[in-house]
């Protein structure tokens, strides 16, 4: 092999020896950079600290102090993982193993014992056969094999042949050799097995074959890794707040929603408490959006194909909708993946003039998109969702000042949820210029409407950030990002340009010429879909909604049915009649059972509670969501008071705030 040549970080090129490791050139540089060198990389290329350099090119060192170096860390703790379930199931068969955010996770199956997959009560002696190989402090390394050479070392498990297998013809194999046990890897690993020192086991979970339901189903085990003992603790810490968060486990608590295999995965079923806070959404939005010149409408959920043909969304999103049916005049439909087509039928309805722009309509308009069962989630990942969607049909001139109001709108909503301006930030999404042909081919149209969306923003003197590639192929659009509770940020609202299907539609509208000109339409989700927002709020709020919000807002408990239910009663209905949401719980249970369930079950802001004194002076004793303070009151001051909080959305009473800060 002939010498190779490197060029250092700081752009110098190095000749360098066959034999050289990227351990000897740290050294060189300096004891304590190679002390803290994780792996190397030679272009894209990770080569292991005592691996020898094999081609020429960019060389770096990853530190311990990288993002980068704490992805290999999680990396080699999933072998270390599978390394010690080798240990402990010798029949085991592994998948794939990746580090992920804030954690990784191995894949793992018994083929000849099905019903023996490992479970969680099995970590501690996992963990503690993880230990012993830290100890044994086992080098780590990988080499470049033949495709022969792999499936030989492979042969006994059908994972990891089907993968090798599936690698082009002239694709390089390296392997992972750690001790007594060898992996398929690319590279990107610790030098041995003592530099992974705090870790931790969380969850198993099941997990189809590469993601596709006709695939074996494997059983999936996530983990932690760092490196300092403190910040696992944190990660453990954060993980527990998700678990408490997580909108699947409040949702069955509350009884907000389920799904069944028996009625289909991914169409979630809303029971009436979350209904509740559904209706509650979607009375408030569209009262928002009457204040602000929209006019909701009804569109239908199946639509002849040819309309989502030349709206662009079969050619562009065919494998994301649901395949098409065929009427018995061959006619063929399709359950709609998007409102816009629907929506611009209602514009061309009639004519049209400048003097009817800017022309809003907004609809929660029921949709459908074909996702992968292996990526459905509770009420986040669906195949059935409810969009809170609305296009505005503009001219030209009207663009700038229409997007304004729009986000706006947006921002008063977010508001009255409780949102700051901390709690999101603005990605404007263009067209990937570097691959321009998935996009409407109009570049002066893409110029023209991304400078229109940035100077906009500019003007309203807000901060965001620009995300090339990020664009429909229609247009370019502003994404409004939020962090959620989770850890995760996902998109929350949009707001899109849109020049192609005015043009594909033939859109037009009357001039004060009197001659037809081609307007643009402007899409618009307010808070996206109405499954993912309530997903979002769940968890954001961990089930205890503002009282506005909150699908049961008081409870009311007589300590005595027979003494005290008429009574009890009575306060249930005066409140319903006044249109709050109330559950009367006249159970024969204990009183401090009922409390308890209303209090962690049902999280109502209120818990009414009524007694011989109660019925004597005509009041109520009313116990206060996440406080041990109880005030008896009069029947009308409690109404006052719960629609004063009602009144004010996520805000809620300054008189309850006052009350509790005494």
């Amino acid at each position: 092999m002939a010498d190779l040549k490197i060029t250092m970080p700081d752009g110098k090129e190095k000749e360098i020896s066959e034999a050289t490791t990227p351990l000897q050139i740290a050294s060189a540089i300096s004891p304590s950079l190679a002390k803290k060198s994780v792996v190397a990389k030679v272009d894209d290329h990770y080569i292991g600290m005592n691996e020898v350099i094999r081609f020429s090119g960019k060389f770096k060192l990853v530190t311990k102090d990288e993002d980068e170096a704490l992805d290999v860390l999680r990396h080699s703790t999933a072998h270390l993982l599978a390394q010690a379930l080798r240990h402990l199931h010798p029949q085991i068969h592994l998948g794939v193993g990746p580090s992920i955010a804030n954690g990784f996770y191995y894949d793992t199956d018994d083929l000849a014992e099905a019903d023996k997959q490992v479970a969680a009560d099995e970590f501690p002696a996992i963990i503690a056969e993880m230990k012993q190989l830290v100890k044994q402090n086992i080098p780590i390394n990988n080499r470049p094999v033949s495709r022969q050479e792999a499936l030989k070392i492979f042969a006994a498990d059908p994972y990891k042949t089907a993968l090798i297998n599936d690698l082009p013809e002239n694709e390089e194999i390296t392997i992972a050799e750690q001790g007594d046990y060898t992996d398929l890897d690319r590279g990107g690993l610790v030098p041995s097995t003592g530099w992974i020192k705090h870790f931790a086991l969380t969850s198993v979970a099941g997990a189809y074959w590469r993601g596709k339901s006709d695939n074996q189903m494997m059983q999936r085990i996530y983990g932690l890794s760092e490196w300092d003992a403190s910040r696992l603790e944190e990660q453990k810490k954060a993980l527990e707040e998700r678990k408490e968060r997580d909108h699947r486990t409040i949702g069955k608590q509350m009884e907000l929603f389920f799904t069944s295999q028996e009625i289909g995965a991914g169409l979630p079923v809303w029971l009436p408490n979350g209904a509740a806070i559904r209706r509650t959404i979607e009375d408030y939005l569209v009262e928002k959006e009457r204040q602000n010149g929209y006019m909701n409408v009804y569109t239908p959920v199946v639509s002849n194909l040819d309309l989502y043909k030349r709206s662009g969304h079969w050619d562009h999103y065919r494998d994301d909708m649901f395949p098409a049916m065929t009427a018995d005049d061959g006619e063929q439909l399709e359950l709609r993946p998007m409102n816009c087509p629907s929506h611009i039928a209602i514009f061309e309805h009639e004519p049209r003039s400048y003097r009817d722009l800017p022309y809003r309509i907004a609809e929660f308009g029921q949709m459908h998109r074909w996702e992968k069962s292996g990526a459905l989630t509770g009420l986040s990942r669906v195949r059935e969702m409810t969009l809170n969607d609305g296009h505005t049909v503009v001219s030209p001139e009207q663009v700038e000042p229409e997007f304004k109001d729009i986000l706006r709108l947006i921002r008063e909503v977010y508001a009255d949820f409780g949102f700051t301006d901390n709690d999101y930030r603005f990605r404007l999404s263009y067209r990937d210029p570097n691959n321009t042909q998935k996009y409407f081919d109009d570049d002066a149209m893409w110029k023209h409407a991304q400078d229109a969306l940035k100077r906009a923003m500019d003007d309203m003197g807000l901060d965001y950030f620009e995300a090339e590639g990020e664009a429909a192929f229609y247009g370019p659009k502003l994404d409004i990002q939020f962090k959620t509770a989770l850890g995760n940020e996902e998109t929350m609202s949009t707001i899109q340009l849109d020049f192609l299907l005015p043009e594909r539609f033939d859109m037009k509208y009357t001039g004060e010429d009197n001659q037809d000109h081609r307007p643009v339409l402007i899409h618009r989700g307010v808070v996206g879909t109405m499954e993912r927002f309530v997903a979002f709020l769940i968890e954001k709020y961990k089930g205890q909604f503002p009282t506005w919000l909150a699908p049961v807002q008081a409870v009311v408990i007589p300590v005595n049915n027979g003494a005290h239910g008429d009574y009890a009663k009575s306060i249930y209905s005066k409140l319903m009649k006044d249109g709050r949401r109330i559950k009367l719980d006249n159970r024969d249970e204990k009183l401090g059972y009922l409390i308890r369930d209303a209090q962690v079950n049902l999280k109502t802001p209120y818990i009414l509670v009524v007694g011989d004194q109660e019925v004597k002076d005509h009041t109520v004793t009313v116990r206060f969501r996440g406080s041990d303070y109880t005030k008896e009151m009069s029947v009308d001051a409690f109404v006052e008071m719960i629609n004063d909080d009602v009144a004010n959305y996520s805000k809620g009473s300054d008189k309850v705030k006052e009350m509790l800060n005494k």
